[in-house]
């Protein structure tokens, strides 16, 4: 084609229409793949504009890096930005035929380099400049008469009037010779491999067809970034890689090729905890600090003290040993790199005051999360940013660099900040806060907004706005998905209902705002704020079942015996008013005071008695009754500084709402997996395995219960049983570390496994799915959409019947659901941290895991777990204060060996607890012994 527009205002023949080009620019960019693949932090910077992206670019973007094709394609959309797409593949005079022998990346860059030559013809007068990290693209370019420049040159030549641009040229790669940072952040030609070089992919296919390799994807300790594990199908056993010549630059979560070495050197871990200074982050090597590349000296475990639930001091230091040895490898290849395009958090290693005067300079950045690496940049801003926390993305690592390096991204803000650290969370976990697009809030009705004649006449939604329906929710919840009603009916049985807001009323399938709500998956719950998956007009108002006012829902009618046998069931849209949006508390004084009879009390009294009737029938099928350390805060209103911290309590109006909701969630699943057997969207909870309750088992053998995890219905029998006539929280502990030792829960699509296992084994259910939270979770939007379309209200979406894109879909699930599960996590964590650091505190704690240097601890008062380390306060003043331990594995019991000290798991321990700070500006919660003394009558502590 001849006519696809260039673009630029100063064209006379092309459609302005499309224009984005500055008539007034002197210069226009051309960038190539290798700048718009490895350089987009540099690209987002406003001192970069007029860029021309051509559309080889973008097609060898989007093959390479979903992430980054979709930032470069919203510079591309911005209107504040002047990005143009050219479609050069489409142009006749641009488009380029491979010649015979050249390669798929010569042939793209030379496209691009006509697309520059064409532009330098298009609009004469203006300055085209190709921008390229390549040095060969660039010495090509420069003898066919086009200006180019490396992404360095460009940021050096503007630095005088935008001097933090430099900061964002990614590292030095091999292909750019222009790299000049100073011997200290620079690499060395003559500076010794590190590292092997990794394996080419052909290479690694044959190992892995001959048994020679094994694939699988690497988990990192969470304390020690040169420590981790690999599960392959080739091997039963988890492969542990322990040092970092073994781990050789490979990252948490990339997919890597290991080889096995030999069994002699297999180890067996550790019965220690992380070192005290590990955990505190001040363990880091002499090496480390002076910058020395020269070696490959170990690194013990590291890590914060602070725990989130569900964690662990699990894969501690290993040591080796002559019997239970672990098979243990090298990584000899990386299949698939998981490096963060969204970059990594943290601050900078303080640096001498001399050396921050000296303009561009090398700097060590430490990740708040001790999985990763430090990481080498090189920045002018080192004196600014030393009390920040900042963002840093990762170019390369390669076998001479003892770290990787990378380029500084931007500030977050000050070290210690609460807003600071909540973003850093935020970023940590991947979540989405960008404000809804445009687009998005197009999609959303006018407010205000109230149900309509079209709606109050549809024959397919049941006018239900006379039963006493009421909500019941934690205090301040706006976002109201689910209410629910309980009325007797003339022939002695009851009617139970559970209305769910309406959403896919709202939502359409394939609409920015469900393709918006698709990538986001689900609401966020921190602390003090809440991120939610939809625009808030629908979440707070149109699609809330607020009190007193109209909406439409989504609801499942049972009728029941007053033994609550189900007789039938009916599913349809309706109309609803709630009569009252209670909290879990006030609906329970309701329950209780006997002096009230209005319809909404005699309804949740009634549905109160139901509820434990179905949740003693599910007990007795073999549903298991957990616990979880959940904390309450309460906020100051201005501030959102904690006041006040606690566990939270759970009333039986929490159990009465969950048994409904877990009633609707059941009956849906059997609906629309009849219906769609091939693609109905269920959850699943996985069989744990016996390995998985090992240490659990031992535990609770110890002080003499037997636990039996064969079933859910054995494991429920040995919990109910697994009590302490003089120890009323015992059973609650032991509860809260069973939730540990079980899988996590997962969506599915019914066609990709086999019905065996859609069981839900904490549920004891062999079907289940969520249904009754479309406001914030988008798994529920399409369990509606599932249910219309079984009912006959819709056709099923094209969409949900494409495998590819429905597994897609559900991985993105299941991957943000766990990410706000952890965001929500850290927010307590940092909240804590807020709480504590001007309240040190004592309190009873109780002993979930003995070490032979310490122990693991949790408070019940706050909802806090952390180590607490064996030795006293003169080692503190530099004093040989060490005690030595011994631990007998099968009582669980440490004792000292002068005989003074003894501690066995589950024993009660006064704690105290405050908050430090260590070096690299780790905040952390330090817990204590207050009891216990060893034979110089000093108490033990932790440093």
């Amino acid at each position: 084609r001849e006519d696809i527009a260039c673009g630029s205002f100063k064209c006379e023949k092309c459609d302005r229409a499309v224009a984005k080009l500055e008539r007034e620019a002197a210069e226009y960019v051309v960038i190539d793949t290798n700048v718009g693949l490895q350089s987009i932090d540099f690209l987002e910077n406003e001192a970069v504009d007029n860029v021309i992206v051509p559309s080889t670019v973008l097609q060898e973007t989007k093959k390479n890096n979903l992430s980054v094709y979709n930032r470069l394609r919203n510079l591309c959309a911005a209107k504040d930005r002047k990005f143009y797409v050219f479609s050069n593949e489409n142009h006749r005079d641009t488009y380029v035929t491979a010649a015979e022998g050249e390669s798929p990346n010569d042939r793209n860059d030379r496209a691009i380099r006509v697309t520059a030559l064409w532009y330098m013809k298009e609009v004469p007068g203006t300055r085209i400049l190709l921008l390229t990290n390549d040095a060969e693209n660039r010495r090509r370019a420069k003898s066919e008469g086009i200006l180019a420049a490396s992404t360095r040159e460009y940021a050096e030549a503007r630095k005088a009037t935008n001097p933090m641009l430099v900061d964002l040229v990614v590292a030095s790669s091999v292909g750019d010779s222009n790299m000049d940072i100073g011997a200290e952040g620079g690499r060395n030609s003559k500076r010794q491999r590190i590292y092997e070089e990794h394996k080419l992919m052909s290479d690694i296919t044959v190992g892995l067809k001959q048994g020679r390799l094994h694939q699988g994807t690497l988990r990192v300790n969470m304390y020690n970034p040169f420590e981790g594990y690999v599960s392959s199908e080739s091997m039963e056993e988890e492969i542990l890689i322990c040092g970092r010549a073994n781990m050789n630059r490979a990252f948490d979560g990339d997919v890597v090729a290991v080889e096995l070495l030999p069994e002699q050197e297999w180890r067996v871990p550790s019965r220690n905890l992380p070192s005290s200074l590990a955990v505190n982050g001040e363990d880091r090597s002499v090496a480390e600090e002076e910058h020395d590349e020269g070696g490959l000296e170990e690194e013990v475990g590291a890590g914060v003290a602070q725990i989130n639930p569900g964690e662990d001091y699990g894969g501690a230091p290993i040591t080796t040993d002559s019997s239970g040895r672990h098979p243990c490898g090298r990584v000899v290849g990386i299949i698939k790199r998981n490096w963060r395009t969204r970059g990594y958090c943290g601050s900078l290693r303080p640096i001498a005051k001399e050396k921050l005067q000296m303009g561009m300079i090398s700097c060590l950045f430490v990740p708040v999360q001790r999985k990763f690496p430090i990481i080498r940049i090189a920045t002018r801003q080192a004196a600014q940013l030393m009390d920040q926390r900042i963002l840093v993305s990762i170019d390369t690592w390669e076998v001479d660099s003892l770290y990787p390096s990378g380029h500084y991204v931007r500030a977050l803000g000050p070290i210690g900040d609460k807003d600071t650290e909540t973003e850093v969370l935020i970023i940590e976990n991947d979540i989405n806060t960008a404000p809804f697009s445009v687009e998005v809030h197009a999609c959303v009705p006018a407010l205000p907004w109230s149900v309509s004649n079209d709606d109050l006449s549809d024959p397919n939604r049941q006018d239900l706005r006379h039963l006493s329906i009421c909500s019941v929710d934690p205090p301040g919840c706006k976002d109201i998905d689910d209410a629910l009603h309980c009325r007797k009916l003339d022939n002695g049985n009851l009617e139970i209902g559970v209305h769910i807001a309406d959403v896919t009323h709202f939502l359409k399938p394939s609409t920015a705002m469900d393709e918006e709500a698709a990538l986001r998956s689900t609401t966020v719950y921190l602390v003090q704020r809440r991120i939610d998956m939809l625009p808030k007009p629908l979440t707070e108002d149109i699609c809330s079942l607020r009190a007193g006012v109209d909406r439409l829902a989504f609801s499942v009618l049972w009728e029941m015996t007053p033994h609550a046998e189900i007789v039938k069931f009916d599913v349809t849209k309706s109309i609803i008013s709630s009569k009252a949006a209670l909290t879990y508390a006030e609906a329970q004084s309701r329950i209780d005071d006997r002096r009230l009879h209005d319809e909404v009390t005699e309804s949740l009294r009634e549905m109160n008695r139901i509820a434990r009737i179905l949740r003693q029938r599910r007990a007795d099928a073999g549903a298991l009754s957990l616990a979880s350390p959940e904390v309450k805060f309460e906020l100051d209103t201005e501030t959102h500084d904690p006041l006040d911290v606690g566990m939270y309590q759970v009333r039986e109006t929490n159990q009465m709402v969950e048994e409904m909701m877990l009633l609707a969630n059941i009956t849906v699943a059997k609906q629309i997996e009849a219906a769609f057997p091939s693609c109905a969207v269920l959850r699943r909870h996985p069989t744990p395995t016996p390995k998985m309750f090992e240490s659990l088992i031992k535990a609770c053998n110890a002080v003499g219960i037997s636990l039996d995890p064969s079933t859910s219905k054995t494991l429920a029998i040995s919990l109910d049983t697994a009590v302490k006539p003089d120890d009323a929280f015992f059973n609650k502990m032991v509860r809260i570390m069973a939730t540990r030792c079980l899988t996590q829960a997962v969506y599915f699509r019914s066609g990709d496994v086999s019905k065996e296992e859609y069981r839900h084994y904490g549920l004891a259910t062999p079907i289940y799915t969520h249904f009754t939270s479309p406001i914030r979770r988008y798994a529920d939007v399409l369990v509606h959409r599932l249910l219309m379309a079984a009912i006959g209200l819709r056709i099923l979406p094209d969409n949900m019947t494409d495998r590819s894109r429905m597994k897609a879909i559900v991985d993105n699930m299941n991957y943000r659901h766990r990410n706000a599960q952890m965001a929500g996590r850290a927010s307590v964590g940092l909240h804590t941290l807020i709480f504590f650091k001007d309240r040190p505190t004592v309190a009873d704690a109780r002993i979930i895991r003995v070490r032979t240097n310490g122990l693991i601890v949790f408070v019940p008062k706050f909802g806090i777990e952390g180590p607490v380390y064996f030795h006293s306060n003169s080692e503190e003043k530099g004093g040989d204060g060490k005690v030595q331990f011994a631990l007998d594995d099968q009582t669980q019991v440490a004792r000292s060996l002068d005989g003074s000290l003894r501690f066995q798991v589950f024993d009660t321990v006064t704690v105290s607890i405050r908050v430090e700070e260590s070096q690299g500006h780790r905040r952390k919660l330090v817990l204590a012994l207050c009891q216990g003394e060893n034979k110089t009558g000093q108490p033990m502590t932790m440093g």
